[in-house]
């Protein structure tokens, strides 16, 4: 695999996982107010995908071994927020929406 980088790629995937990470703050600053664990959960989450992106686009040059330890950090880090969020989804349900 070539280490070129083809156009803006990185840069769009750089912003890409920004918004993903102010996305989540956001929503954990609303959630906040609502259900306080459930909120602090969803902001840290946002802060973990802020570092996962910083992971995934390096501005330097990373040997095959170091991509692939890279790699498999973001694909662990996605598979845990994507759980925890899940998991809050189901326990916390009846706070975040309650039912009249």
């Amino acid at each position: 695999m070539e280490d070129i980088d083809p156009g803006l790629a990185r840069e769009r995937t750089t912003l890409a996982w920004f918004r993903t990470a102010l996305a989540f703050v956001a929503v954990g600053g609303i959630i906040l107010r609502a259900a306080p664990v459930v909120g602090g959960l969803t902001l840290g989450m946002g802060a973990v995908i802020y570092l996962a992106g910083r992971a995934a686009a390096p501005a330097w040059p990373l040997t095959p071994e170091r991509r692939r330890h890279v790699l498999i950090l973001i694909t662990v880090t996605v598979v845990l927020v994507s759980m925890i969020a899940l998991v809050t989804i189901f326990f916390a349900a009846e706070t975040l929406f309650p039912i009249p």
